[in-house]
């Protein structure tokens, strides 16, 4: 066994705590954090023990004691932020979106592929055992021909004008907030699951509130609170998913349907735990549990039946597979900087299609 990984966390927020708790729990060696807010990178430090505090994340980057780099800031500071890691030779997993571009997202996979670095995106859902499971039964064809993909990611944590956060201003996080923030989640698991990409969408936006009331006072917003996308896809399949930031009483609830000629298959992410199996006759309701799943969906199993497992468990297991990979392994759906700029493209092509109204191409050949 080779030495520890050296981990450099920056960001010390919600989502960067995540990735933390995540590499602690890989027995690697936590190296060092930073965060535009210094106390709140003592204060992680502290509770994770972490060797050090940088002060800023460029000198994070350019330590020689740390090999790979969580990027968890802002979406503006994602694409300087991982080519600074990359052309200091370090691994990155960085925060979706990896840019608020196309050609931002695809420099950045293209300087990730020629410096030979392991270059990861946190699209975790994929994650979920029963999310590998429907995924492993489509690849067996036991959903016959797929006719429709459709569903939906709903929070309500923006369900008030008082709420305001970072990603209401497009300088900070970009020109789209709900489909760059969740709509991308739930893209990536549709053509993980399915197997198909979308060539064609049409969508609408909706900003519910045109001004918010931060603490500085009211703010002009143009951002969407909401979208509905439908779309096609080059297998044929047809679909929709509605997005919304604002659905009173929905705290994260995305879910996924995959309709097909043999049978219907559903993932709930309010019951990670159960697979919803559709037929003409009966239906079934399979539970999660190592003896009753495909061996793909079975490795990501880590406690028995009737044991919930949740976000932080697909993180922790997302989290292993990127630093197998720095290893040498090539795990099966790690999403990396590809899928980054997969989702870039479909982002801007919702963008293009609600700014003229008409249906978009999207792109799938690479």
């Amino acid at each position: 066994m080779g030495e520890p990984l050296r981990v450099g966390i920056i960001g010390a927020g919600f989502i960067g705590r995540v990735h933390a708790r995540a590499a602690q729990l890989t027995g690697n060696r936590l190296a060092g954090v930073a965060d535009l807010l210094p106390s709140r990178a003592v204060s992680l430090a502290e509770d994770l023990r972490f060797d050090r505090v940088f002060q800023t994340a460029e000198d994070l980057i350019a330590d020689p004691e740390v090999d790979v780099v969580h990027v968890c800031v802002p979406n503006y500071l994602h694409a300087p932020l991982v080519e600074g890691a990359i052309a200091a030779g370090k691994h990155v997993v960085c925060e979706k979106p990896l840019a608020t571009c196309i050609a931002e997202a695809e420099k950045l996979e293209r300087l990730a592929a020629d410096a030979g670095v392991v270059a990861a995106i946190p699209f975790v859902y994929r994650y979920y055992p029963i999310v590998r499971e429907i995924r492993e039964r489509v690849r067996s064809h036991e959903a016959g021909t797929l006719t429709m993909l459709h569903g939906s990611y709903l929070q309500d944590w923006l369900a008030e004008e008082s709420d305001t956060d970072w990603r209401v201003d497009p300088a900070l996080g970009g020109a789209s907030r709900v489909f760059a923030d969740i709509g991308v989640h739930w893209a990536d698991l549709a053509e993980f699951t399915s197997g198909q990409r979308i060539t064609r969408l049409c969508a609408q936006l909706l900003t519910v509130f045109p001004t918010r009331r931060g603490p500085d006072g009211p703010t002009a917003i143009h951002t969407e609170d909401a979208v509905t996308v439908n779309f096609e896809t080059h297998g044929g399949a047809i679909g929709s998913v509605v997005l919304s930031q604002v659905a009173l009483g929905r705290k994260n609830r995305l879910w996924l349907s995959l309709d097909g000629t043999g049978a219907s298959f559903v993932f709930d992410h309010e019951e990670p735990d159960c697979l919803w199996i559709g037929g003409r006759s009966t239906n079934q309701l399979l539970f999660r549990s190592p003896d009753g799943l495909r061996p793909a969906a079975a490795k990501y199993v880590t406690v028995p039946a009737g044991h919930p497992q949740g976000f932080q468990d697909c993180f922790n297991a997302f989290v292993a597979d990127c630093y197998a990979a720095v290893a040498g392994a090539t795990p099966d759906g790690l999403p990396g900087f590809s899928d980054g700029r997969r989702a870039a493209e479909i982002t801007e092509a919702v963008l293009d299609s609600a700014a003229t109204g008409a249906w978009t191409d999207v792109p799938i050949a690479r």
